[in-house]
């Protein structure tokens, strides 16, 4: 059976850092893209990080039936959509390794849809003062730094993220990205030895 190997933590825990560096060490892995309405970053590239549609689109996708989950964000820059769609990329009877990244929410619904044996939590944690300080030096780096989307975010997180739904989730095992060397290390080797 194939599986869906999930990467998902708060905000700058290094989750985007570690899914690249993952498909790189795991060539075998195939990346499972969500598609969003919110604006592209800069280094970001359709097709790689996120397929980016418009609303219209995503509403499209949602009438037709398509999205497995949808998750929507009030921003200061006004609603943003991700969303796991099935547009045939993932086929999870065969003997393919899928890796994909999100949220927790995101996580339950595809075990949901794909099944509980499928689906593999990649629970990142990082120490609260070090993610927060990680955030303002990320966002600094930004042409328009959004410092109130950024608080936004991580008080969302707090919640979103709560030990009492990692719990009702099924999350026991957590990866800390104190040392990035040594935290993907550890995925690497769980995932060999999941897969």
């Amino acid at each position: 059976m194939g599986k869906i190997f999930y990467v998902m933590g708060k905000s700058a825990s290094g989750k985007d850092t570690l899914y690249r560096r993952l498909l790189e060490a795991l060539p075998q892995l195939e990346p499972l893209i969500l598609y969003t309405t919110r604006p592209m970053r800069e280094g970001e590239q359709e097709g790689r990080e996120y397929h980016f549609v418009t609303p219209e689109k995503m509403r499209e996708l949602e009438a037709r039936g398509k999205l497995i989950e949808k998750r929507d964000y009030s921003t200061v820059q006004g609603v943003w959509s991700y969303a796991t769609v099935d547009d045939r990329a993932v086929e999870v009877s065969g003997e393919k390794a899928y890796l994909g990244i999100g949220t927790l929410e995101s996580y339950e619904r595809l075990k949901h849809y794909y099944g509980d044996a499928a689906v593999v939590p990649i629970y990142i944690t990082v120490q609260p003062g070090k993610r927060l300080q990680r955030a303002l030096s990320r966002e600094r780096t930004q042409a328009r730094p959004d410092y109130t989307e950024l608080c936004r975010r991580y008080l969302a997180d707090e919640r979103d993220f709560s030990e009492e739904r990692l719990a009702a989730a099924g999350v026991k095992q957590r990866y800390e990205n104190d040392s990035l060397e040594r935290c993907l290390a550890e995925i690497i080797r769980d995932v060999i030895r999941y897969a």
